[in-house]
């Protein structure tokens, strides 16, 4: 299938401007296919040729200001259009589209609970190609009016009001100018919830079978919706571009979100049907004020290509995190970012595949590429430098630079030279240096302190800086408490330029038990601390009083177990101390997580896992008894999800299946009892009897997937051999199927058995992404890589693969990465 280059792109828009797409969609025509008719209006501004996209199961006819078109002129997904005059033209495309299970293009899924079909489009990043013929790039921004014929019984939903005119027929108000790939429809027999806000409809959907749960969070959802849609009008002078805002949470969906305008699409798992955390609330709240803030930057501004996608999701990132701590009830939020999220950046900047925010525009040449930029740095990173940006510019300026940036295009394209301009109008520092260091550079800065001793003049801090970005940062200076040593009082919280032009910064009195850098996180560095320092955290760490402090000592330690500075045990000691003395839920998370996934899991050879696994479960234990009195419920949920997966004999888990409870509570839900089972199934306490037994209690999309990865999980021949046949030989699983598939499939416990697949992997997976494209060949290298074989061989045989085959540019993208992090992993190893 032809890539849409860059250079193409900018000669399309120089002949071409589209005005309109009228499209007319037929859903009524069975189970495989559907009908698509697109008018596009559109203007050549001279005499010349381009072309129109679209991958049709079947092109019946193509007319052009009313002169037919030879359909098989079609190349692959290419219609050229040839001796255009200028003027005003008119293309007609009627063409049979097949439904896509792979979250591509229109969506279909039946539910397994009650049988109800739905379907949605995800047109990004080109596969609106895959529902009507289309001038497919972003800067050739259209009004869109969609008609959908529909099955009796359906709802139908979009980026504007849509309207029910009987007999299955239903009309979407038009768009104001939008790109192509924001463009949206979901239809089927949905749960809504509606309601009104400052004059505009509002509403959230989901699929029947889970209307009980989004009732029972509506309220939640809403209230988060409003306070960000309100704290937004305070912080932009342009108003809420569209005519409505709904939120549809579909099932099988790829990404967290998708900020099509009016018509917000959610990953279903945010509609939850067990208990969660308050984390995993705050999580979800995010996600919606990170969608909102795009109808802003992304939806009334968007790139012009896609080098510049860091400004659609940099800004969505930092917005939505701010948004909420300002709007909410979730005013901890920088905590689950530093945590969590950041890292995802930080990691992401170490492989070989990095790249910056901003990258320049040759290192996008086409659509391929752009779609590899969907990472850490464009997000987490990018989210990072603007908080960092705010800090060195101020907050009212940068609001004055976003409001001219949006005055400026609104409905319109900017590219990151437009973005510094506004952002320059507004302040009198250099902005266009300060981007340069941030956003045109890789890497990630590493900040080293040396301290020292108090003299008459006081103490001394000298920071070394491996990098050469400009950075202001706080750092927090503690005593221990003289009363009780086991606890840190804080001295003194000042703030520096990195670099130090003027030499070592001297503060007063003694020197403190414990300096930390980038105290709050305000910058986006790896920070060490000095020896006394990593001492006093060592005994005090969870007595620091500010929960984003401990974030910031906590990814210092697992930074340094990434670099080899600091023995994956010494941190599993360090969590075995403070963990089940923490009281920030998002801490305790995110120090779990990488405890487990990749000390664990990765970072520790098979001789050292089982003490591994005896640290991880006396952790929650002890979790387990101080959340006994039910004041931290999100916390013994957390202890016992994570004592379920670290387990070692099936014994008490499996008590606790039966009795349908965890001591003590909480009583098991879905997710739990699932959890369980599939631990089980590791262990090889159970059999597929049972898995179905389990599954017909559930029969659920999220049953389906649960039964999936039990039975990869199961620690037998045939059950793997099944299992990869479903992944490598079939292409009938869905993206979501066979995600659930790869991740039970490979195991630590079960090395010898599944070592024979390790080969198999590096042919498999590259025919696999040749049948059945991006989506799945990201699933293949994401979750289906064998990941836990972390041997010099498994090395070899990536490399080899890399070396020689011709693969798809997102699985290249995943083992690029994969093999990058399994180079770490042995480096930790022979440390």
């Amino acid at each position: 299938m032809s890539v849409l280059t860059r250079d193409e792109a900018q000669t399309r828009a120089q002949l071409i401007d589209v005005h309109r797409y009228t499209v007319a969609l037929d859903l009524t025509t069975g189970d495989e296919t559907f009908e698509s008719r697109a008018a596009i209006q559109f203007t050549a501004r001279a005499a010349g040729d381009t072309f129109v996209e679209l991958k049709p199961a079947l092109l019946r006819s193509v007319t052009l200001d009313g002169q037919p078109l030879d359909p098989h002129t079609l190349d692959q997904n290419r219609l050229a259009l040839t001796g255009l005059t200028e003027g005003e033209h008119e293309l007609r495309v009627d063409a049979t589209m097949r439904y896509s299970r792979t979250g591509e293009g229109m969506h279909r899924f039946t539910d397994p609970t009650d049988g109800e079909t739905y379907v949605y489009t995800q047109m990004f990043l080109e596969d609106i190609q895959r529902v009507f013929a289309v001038f497919d790039q972003p800067d050739l921004k259209a009004v869109f009016a969609l008609s959908l014929t529909a099955p009796e019984g359906w709802t139908v939903l979009g980026n504007g009001i849509a309207t029910d005119e009987g007999d299955g027929r239903w009309s979407i108000a038009p768009t104001p100018p939008i790109s192509t790939y924001l463009v949206a429809v979901a239809a089927g027999p949905w749960h809504s919830v509606r309601t009104e806000h400052a004059g505009l409809p509002f509403g959230i959907h989901c699929r029947r079978s889970l209307a009980p749960h989004l009732d029972a969070d509506a309220d939640e959802i809403l209230t988060i919706t409003r306070a960000c849609y309100d704290r937004y009008h305070e912080k932009f002078e342009e108003p809420y571009p569209f005519d409505s805002y709904d939120q549809a949470f579909v099932p099988e969906f790829n990404a967290g979100a998708m900020e099509n305008p009016g018509l917000v699409t959610f990953r279903d798992e945010f509609v939850y049907r067990s208990a969660v955390t308050d984390t995993e609330r705050q999580t979800r709240a995010m996600v919606i004020a990170h969608e909102m803030a795009h109808m802003w930057f992304g939806d009334l501004v968007t790139l012009t290509w896609w080098d510049d996608i860091w400004l659609n999701e940099s800004f969505a990132e930092y917005m939505g995190y701010q948004t909420l701590t300002e709007a909410t009830r979730h005013t901890d939020t920088w905590v689950a970012f530093g945590i969590d999220r950041k890292s995802w950046g930080y990691d992401a900047d170490q492989r070989p595949s990095t790249h910056p925010v901003a990258p320049d525009p040759d290192a996008v040449p086409d659509t391929a590429s752009a779609m590899l930029n969907f990472d850490g740095i464009s997000y987490a990173k990018g989210a990072s430098a603007l908080r960092q940006l705010v800090a060195w510019l101020g907050e009212k300026d940068f609001l004055a630079g976003i409001n001219t940036h949006f005055a400026r295009h609104k409905f319109g394209n900017a590219t990151l030279a437009d973005f510094i301009d506004s952002l320059a109008a507004s302040t009198d520092r250099d902005v266009h240096k300060w981007a340069e260091k941030w956003l045109r550079t890789s890497g990630v800065d590493t900040l080293t302190p040396t301290v020292g001793n108090g003299s008459e003049a006081g103490w001394t801090l000298d920071v070394t800086q491996h990098g050469n970005r400009p950075h202001r940062i706080a750092v927090g200076a503690y005593d221990r408490d003289l009363v009780d040593p086991g606890q840190l009082t804080p001295r003194d919280r000042f703030e520096i330029d990195i670099p130090q032009r003027d030499g070592p910064t001297v503060r007063p009195g003694r020197r403190p038990d414990l300096v930390v850098l980038n105290d709050g996180d305000l910058t986006y560095a790896k920070v060490r601390l000095d020896d006394r320092s990593w001492a006093t955290a060592l005994e005090s760490l969870s007595a620091i009083p500010d929960p984003l402090t401990r974030a910031v000592v906590w990814n210092a330690a697992r930074d340094m177990v990434r670099d080899g500075e600091l023995a994956p045990t010494a941190y599993l000691d360090a969590a075995h101390t403070h963990l089940p003395r923490e009281s920030d839920l998002a801490v305790v998370q995110g120090v779990l997580a990488f405890a487990a996934t990749q000390i664990t899991d990765r970072y520790l050879g098979p001789d050292d896992r089982p003490a591994a696994l005896a640290t991880l479960t006396s952790i929650c234990r002890a979790l387990i008894r101080r959340t006994e009195d039910g004041n931290a419920p999100g916390l013994r949920l957390t202890a016992v999800r994570h004592f379920i997966s670290a387990a070692t004999q099936p014994d008490g888990i499996q008590d606790w299946l039966n009795s349908d409870s965890v001591p003590g509570g909480p009583e098991l839900d879905p997710e739990l009892r699932w959890r369980i089972l599939y631990r089980l199934a590791v262990l090889g306490a159970v059999d597929d009897d049972a898995i179905a037994a389990e599954l017909t209690r559930d029969p659920s999309a999220t049953g389906q997937e649960g039964a999936a990865r039990c039975r990869a999980a199961l620690p037998d021949g045939d059950a793997k051999a099944a299992a990869w046949d479903r992944m490598f030989r079939t292409d009938d699983l869905s993206n979501y199927l066979f995600t659930a598939t790869a991740q039970g499939f490979w195991q630590p416990e079960q090395a010898d058995l599944v070592r024979r697949y390790v080969p198999r992997f590096y042919t498999d997976a590259v025919e696999l992404a040749d049948r059945r494209g991006p989506a799945i060949a990201e699933c293949a290298g994401r979750y289906a890589f064998p990941i836990h074989a972390a041997d010099e061989e498994s090395l070899r045989l990536g490399e080899e693969c890399l070396s020689a085959a011709d693969l798809l540019p997102a699985l290249r993208r995943k083992l690029v990465d994969q093999l990058d992090d399994l180079r770490r992993a042995l480096r930790v190893r022979e440390g």
